[in-house]
């Protein structure tokens, strides 16, 4: 597959920055919205958001480059390449998280709303992003044999062929997933918003399920030692998303909140 999609003089427009970009101009838009819809100044909680975005790319890039060390201290000048692949979205939500929980009291917001709106555009993203993984021939599975990719549309088929061997077409799995994932949290959100942080549980809990499962098929995964990294973090991320659910559930403030909530609508 070519990954570029066209060029202009000397510059080549790839695929993988096209997807990205357009699955960040659809999250950005999809924030905006609900901010308004929660009667939030949209323009601050944006300001926010783009903010974050250099911060987070940069932290999903180094977070990659880490688990890759020997082979970018061997190969330094791909360090910059990132049109090559290579952006490990945990890197990105880690960095992205902290960040917008120091922006969100700067600016005399609720952390967790400014989380739980921005958690449906992440997984929208990353839906979205997957695609780019598909063009670039990166993020697939173990061979399969030709009977089995049979099932899937002959351009996901011609895809997953690489020097002659059929892949799984893990990037899909985890696509479809994903936008299942984007989908629900977008009618918990309709349903009710609150206690804040909900919605970020939600997300952080259904996305690291998929993932743990997903990776385990994978066969670039990043690794330390034995162990793949992403397996890993989705662990603690499931984890995670269960303390925070027992933490909103059990805090009498945040019941309250939730109470006064369903007594105005």
């Amino acid at each position: 597959m070519n990954p570029i999609a066209f060029q202009i003089g000397p510059l080549s427009v790839h695929w993988y920055g096209l997807l990205i970009g357009l699955g960040i101009l659809l999250a950005l838009g999809l924030v905006y919205q609900e901010s308004k819809r929660r009667k939030l100044n949209p323009d601050t909680v944006l300001d926010g958001c783009i903010y974050m975005l250099p911060f987070a790319f940069l932290g999903a890039r180094l977070y990659y480059v880490v688990f890759n060390f020997s082979w970018y201290w061997e190969n330094p000048s791909e360090i910059l390449k990132v049109w090559h692949g290579g952006l490990a979205i945990h890197g990105g939500v880690l960095v992205g998280l902290v960040f917008l929980v120091f922006y969100a009291k700067k600016k005399h917001l609720v952390p967790l709303e400014l989380l739980d709106i921005l958690a449906p555009a992440v997984v929208l993203a990353q839906a979205i992003g997957r695609w780019g993984n598909f063009v670039n021939q990166e993020a697939h599975g173990s061979p399969v044999s030709e009977s089995f990719i049979a099932r899937f549309p002959s351009f996901i088929q011609r895809g997953m062929l690489i020097d002659g061997v059929y892949y799984h077409p893990t990037f899909l799995y985890e696509s479809l997933w994903n936008m299942g994932v984007f989908l629900f949290l977008m009618l918990l959100t309709r349903k009710s918003p609150r206690p804040h942080g909900k919605i970020l549980a939600a997300y952080l809990g259904l996305y690291s399920l998929g993932r743990f499962f997903i990776e385990d098929l994978r066969t670039d995964s990043l690794m330390y030692g034995p162990f793949q990294v992403a397996r890993m973090v989705s662990l603690i991320g499931m984890v995670l998303a269960v303390v925070i659910l027992c933490w909103l559930y059990c805090n009498p403030s945040a019941l309250a909140s939730r109470k006064n909530n369903q007594d105005q609508s």
